[in-house]
């Protein structure tokens, strides 16, 4: 791509936007040197490690790679035999932690998390540098400084320095203590010149006071005199700092020879975290202007929803949306000056160039570009002074310079194309211009004031009007872009609105032709029939969402009623059972009273008697279990049985087993030695012998597994019952998998099965709150639950 186009679109401001998101120098670099890729293969690569990226930041939180440092040309001294220093050696430590960082970061997100197959390839090219990086951190401080500990030879000389330093510093404070030279000093202080501990002594006891002078101030009045009492072992103290010195050049070059030998492999790993901070960097950005990476296509279309400008704050912009290639490749867009066309314009071309950098746009989830193989501008007043040429002339050289160059996979912007000449050949100009590059194969956008370009754009096969909106009441643009109705100048209007006399506009409008005047009326319909169809539909909202509030509120207040119904039930059961049960006591004492009487008075009564009562009295206790509406309760009643299965025969409240399936919905039911028909109606399905049978080996039939769990549920497709069912499975298989936070998809189209889903989540005990996903995560077609 030109440089001079990328400026034209405002791309470099972007990239410095993405630079402010990378976390170290080289990314920054990196991110400078960024351009668009014509390639789609690379172009498709950028943008899933940019998905990834931001998938990551998602489930992971941001990930800082500040500690990447730039290393290259340490390694390139430590490979011709130079020594690092202190300082560049921490870098290398710091680079290692980097990508210590890194891996740590992907190991702890598993696979049934998160795929992000292209992250995870960079992560595993990365090395373990472990023990460099501990002999680096465990012999230098974060200060630079080179520890006692890196060595017992430099711990050593160090311990005798300090007890030569603190002997010599004793000497010293014992001459300043002397009464004899306390006159002769100039301060009571000690100081260094030359690295030898000197006193300030006065200027006339210079040779009363004895020793090597070492400086004298700017004066005159003070010298620095060495004592020759402590000169012997200052000598000492050179000695052992020079020493110190080449113990730690030595400590400094083998770290260096370490760092030497894995060179290559720190180069690769420093180019490999560049990569990674440029990934996360265009992360962050997406999450700035909540943006999405749009998807690829072969087909050379640009679909763009809710598209915005990334340079204008999001509270701020109209979004606008986009179709270009499909049912025609030029757009024609006309309107009032300051309406938003140029803007509009910038759009378009700033997200392909985005979009082919890798760089998520400010659009919304389903935009969809292809891979332009130049994106050409011709925006603006390009007059130049120094060519002294005029704005048209400008104009065509810019214009003759794109068409030399561009071809079927270009996207062109003009804006103002033919302006700056006579309006009948600008017009005719602008038309042949168009002509020539919708037979190159290109795909156009183009602004204009002229009818000619309107009439021209509405009869040409392939080619669409388009107009920014402008409010006739406020005389202010909305910026709005309305694709399939041109634009209106609208200059009548304003200057009515600003007071011209009406004869005089009325006048005006007579100097238009016939075919001017038609054409302006045609279009005035059309703008306030669609403002019209906008109200309309406004209205239409409104009214859904009222319905829907409703809905809403009936099946609360249904729902509750059917509560408080089962809690009524629920006591009423009680109080029965209470009731029975105290009979029931009673019975016994009966019985027990009666089987005594019969073994004083035998014959008279009967075992089988007493049975037969009692098991009377049981029948006469109520089935305490309330029936459960489940998603479940559609698919039991519609369940084949077979024989061998376990049910519960309702109409008596007893278990027993499937003996035989006589058809039309009849069986017979096995209940301890008692066989008896039922209907399908009367049976509920309780178990099957293969899963007794698993049950009784301990096999379980049945498992939750992290391992098989996703962070979202695809819903789409799926009825509602056959939706609730599976949520009610993923969500017991998400708490155990450990998630906190899961999504739901269930699309967007006529909202039935996200409403199903919801009222769903608000009964649900393991939910803890709920939400439409925003921006980069599916919007309005996915719900985000959070788990307790």
């Amino acid at each position: 791509m030109e440089t001079h186009m990328l400026k034209t679109l405002e791309y470099p401001r972007v990239i410095q936007m993405l630079e402010d998101q990378a976390s170290s120098d080289l990314g920054k670099g990196e991110v400078r040197r960024l351009q668009p890729a014509d390639d789609w293969i690379k172009v498709k690569e950028l943008l899933d490690e940019t998905a990834e990226g931001m998938d990551l930041l998602r489930l992971k939180g941001d990930l800082s790679l500040e500690e990447l440092k730039d290393i290259h040309s340490a390694l390139r001294r430590s490979e011709i035999g130079g020594v690092l220093s202190a300082g560049e050696l921490l870098d290398v430590a710091a680079t290692i932690q980097a990508g210590k960082k890194v891996k740590r970061t992907m190991e702890s997100l598993s696979e049934e998390e998160a795929e992000l197959p292209l992250l995870r390839g960079l992560s595993s090219r990365l090395h373990d540098f472990s023990s460099l990086r501990k002999a680096i951190i465990s012999a230098i401080d974060e200060e630079g400084r080179v520890m006692d500990e890196a060595s017992p030879e430099l711990a050593r000389i160090r311990r005798s320095i300090m007890q030569i330093q603190q002997n010599v510093r004793a000497a010293l404070e014992n001459i300043l203590r002397s009464p004899h030279y306390q006159k002769m000093l100039q301060e009571g202080i000690i100081t260094q010149r030359n690295d030898r501990y000197v006193l300030p002594v006065k200027q006339e006891y210079r040779s009363a006071f004895g020793g090597i002078v070492h400086d004298q101030s700017a004066s005159g009045q003070t010298v620095f005199i060495e004592p020759a009492s402590v000169v012997t072992q200052n000598n000492r103290l050179r000695e052992l700092e020079a020493t110190e010195a080449k113990e730690v050049e030595r400590i400094l070059a083998a770290l260096t020879e370490k760092v030497r030998e894995a060179a290559d492999d720190l180069r690769a790993d420093a180019e490999v975290l560049t990569q990674w901070d440029v990934i996360l960097a265009k992360a962050r950005f997406g999450q700035v202007v909540k943006g999405v990476c749009p998807k690829l296509n072969q087909e050379r279309f640009v679909h763009l929803k809710q598209a915005r400008h990334p340079l204008i704050p999001a509270e701020e912009a109209v979004p606008i949306d986009v179709e270009l290639g499909k049912d025609y490749r030029a757009i024609v867009i006309t309107g009032p000056n300051t309406g938003g066309k140029t803007v509009s314009l910038k759009t378009i071309g700033l997200l392909a160039l985005m979009a082919q950098s890798g760089m998520p746009i400010p659009a919304e989830e389903g935009s969809s570009v292809p891979v332009f193989s130049g994106v050409y501008a011709d925006i603006g007043d390009e007059q130049s002074i120094e060519q002294n040429l005029s704005t048209f002339s400008a104009h065509m050289t810019h214009i003759i310079r794109i068409l030399q160059k561009i071809d079927e996979r270009s996207l062109v912007l003009l804006d103002e194309l033919g302006a700056g000449t006579d309006p009948t050949e600008g017009a005719a100009l602008a038309v042949a211009i168009l002509e020539y590059l919708l037979d190159q194969g290109c795909r156009i956008v183009a602004t204009t004031h002229y009818n000619e370009l309107k009439v021209f754009a509405h009869a040409r096969p392939g080619v669409i009007n388009a107009s920014v909106e402008f409010n006739e009441e406020t005389l202010q643009p909305t910026y709005r872009l309305l694709i399939g109705v041109p634009g209106r100048s609208n200059a009548f209007n304003i200057a009515s609105k600003l007071g011209l006399p009406q004869q005089i506009v009325e006048l005006a409008k007579g100097q238009l032709s016939t075919e001017e005047s038609r054409l302006e009326e045609m279009i005035g319909s059309l703008a306030s029939d669609r403002r019209a169809a906008e109200e309309e539909r406004r209205r239409a909202e409104a009214l859904r969402k009222e319905a829907e509030a409703l809905h809403r509120e009936l099946e609360g207040k249904l729902e509750a009623w059917d509560q408080e119904k089962s809690k009524m039930r629920e006591a009423a059961r009680r109080e029965a059972r209470t009731i029975v049960s105290r009979a029931r006591r009673e019975a016994d004492e009966v019985l027990r009273q009666l089987r005594e009487w019969a073994k004083e008075r035998q014959g008279s009564i009967k075992e089988h008697q007493l049975i037969e009562a009692k098991k009377r009295l049981e029948d006469a206790v109520p089935d305490m279990e309330l029936p459960r509406k489940t998603p479940k309760d559609t698919a039991q009643s519609a369940r084949k049985l077979q024989p061998g299965d376990e049910v519960l025969v309702k109409t008596i409240g007893q278990k027993g087993q499937v003996v035989e399936d006589f058809g039309n919905g009849e069986y017979q039911v096995q209940i301890g030695m008692l066989k008896m028909k039922a209907r399908r109606e009367d049976l509920e399905w309780k178990a099957s012998p293969a899963v007794e049978k698993a049950a009784a080996t301990g096999i379980s039939s049945f498992s939750r597994s992290q391992s098989h769990v996703k962070p979202e549920l695809d819903l789409r497709g799926k009825m509602v019952d056959e939706a609730l069912a599976e949520i009610d499975k993923y969500l017991d298989d998400a708490l155990l998998a450990g998630f906190h936070q899961v999504s739901l998809i269930h699309g967007k189209g006529t909202g039935a099965l996200r409403k199903g889903v919801h009222r769903f989540l608000d009964r649900h005990q393991s939910v803890k709150e709920y939400r439409l996903g925003g921006q980069g995560e599916g919007g309005s077609g996915v719900t985000v639950v959070s788990l307790k």
